[in-house]
């Protein structure tokens, strides 16, 4: 699948890299002890899980197989988006700190659906 001999070198999984560790140090840390074992674990799980498909994706060697997993990174993506309203919503964070997780998605998200069309295309052989 292209010339990329590891997952790490995948625009995507970068992102999805820069994403888990904002995640990790601006939000965490501002929950509330009593949401550690509820919003923070699902948070952290999903972060985590967008880089984790993605590189489970890669190590498939199977075009559509590695299609499925990004799509499944692009959830957990969407996800993630969706506990961050939570945090917000329950006051936990602050505007600026979901406007700046989302341009972070947003980003991911493009890199991402840029990836997934690539192995489409590849699929179909549009790369020989």
């Amino acid at each position: 699948m292209g010339n990329f001999k590891t997952f790490e070198e995948l625009e995507c999984w970068k992102a999805s890299r820069i994403l888990r560790n904002f995640v990790k140090d601006e939000i965490l840390s501002l929950l509330p002890k009593d949401e550690r074992f509820e919003l923070c674990s699902q948070i952290k799980r999903s972060a985590r899980s967008v880089g984790n498909n993605i590189a489970e994706g890669f190590g498939r060697f199977n075009f559509q197989e590695n299609i499925q997993f990004c799509r499944m990174a692009r959830g957990s993506l969407n996800e993630t988006l969706d506990h961050m309203i939570i945090a917000k919503d329950e006051g936990y964070i602050t505007s600026e700190k979901l406007n700046n997780y989302r341009e972070l998605h947003n980003r991911t998200l493009k890199i991402l659906n840029g990836y997934i069309k690539y192995l489409k295309d590849a699929k179909q052989g549009k790369y020989q």
